[in-house]
């Protein structure tokens, strides 16, 4: 065996165990049971262990079924960019109301109780902290539907977290003098057409984080109502909720560059 032909089974040796060694670092999740308070709750993480030392961590908020393969893929997809991704339970471990009923008196708990909702906020984000390889100075919080109404009330109670992104969420707030306790800075991805979230709020929640003097971006999608990156909502705007493709990736960008300039 000629020294070149060694070298290069030698280079083609390292390339295979260097390949096998990516193939096997991999994104891992677990779920797991935490408190608030005497209520037990259940969350689900998702982190990439090939990834060394503290990363920033963010936590996911679901739409008013609780917690779903939506919110998990999310968590996947955020570690697979190097973030610790955490969903929140909101509702309680095990309870998963089904839409659109019993889903809204669910939900209406929360929203009619807004402590209670901030409370449950809270409780996922401490959890998320406790986690080892979480770097508490670079928290983020995103939420989708209901979900965008948890993070919102995350950082009216001034919870310490970089970036708040609601995604087709709810921007209804009783209490709009609390907006000067946020300290992140604000990204909302709205559908234009939502019939979820009336216009009167849409400009009353303008006011209120211009009045706080927050750093928000507002991005409105043409063309587009609620539930618009669940591909589950079908593909019917009439219906009020729908996935919109274009929309979804569109949100999904800006949330990245977001996160990025925010958590990085």
């Amino acid at each position: 065996m000629t020294r070149k032909i060694a070298m290069a089974l030698g280079a083609a040796v390292l390339a295979t165990l260097t390949f096998g060694a990516a193939a096997q670092a991999e994104v891992r999740t677990r779920t797991f049971d935490y408190t608030e308070r005497d209520t037990a709750l259940e969350g689900f993480m998702a982190w990439d262990d090939s990834a060394s030392g503290k990363r920033p961590g963010v936590l996911i908020f679901s739409q008013w079924t609780g917690i779903s393969d939506h919110e998990r893929g999310v968590a996947r997809d955020l570690a697979k960019l190097g973030y610790v991704a955490m969903v929140a339970d909101v509702y309680g471990k095990g309870v998963n109301p089904k839409a659109p009923k019993e889903s809204g008196v669910e939900m209406g708990k929360y929203m009619s109780d807004r402590p209670l909702l901030r409370a449950r906020a809270k409780a996922g984000l401490d959890r998320l902290v406790a986690e080892a390889n979480v770097d508490a100075s670079k928290l983020a919080a995103i939420g989708y539907c209901f979900g965008g109404a948890g993070v919102l009330e995350l950082g009216r109670q001034g919870a310490d977290v970089k970036a708040i992104v609601s995604l087709h969420g709810s921007l209804s707030n009783p209490t709009p003098e609390d907006a000067r306790n946020i300290k992140a800075k604000v990204l909302v991805l709205h559908g234009a057409d939502d019939p979820a979230v009336p216009l009167k709020d849409v400009e009353a929640f303008k006011a209120e984080m211009k009045a706080a003097g927050t750093d928000l971006q507002f991005v409105a999608y043409s063309q587009t109502v609620h539930s618009f990156t669940m591909p589950s909502a079908g593909n019917d705007n009439a219906k009020g909720s729908a996935y919109n493709e274009r929309s979804a990736k569109r949100a999904w960008a800006s949330m990245q560059s977001f996160l990025k300039e925010t958590l990085d």
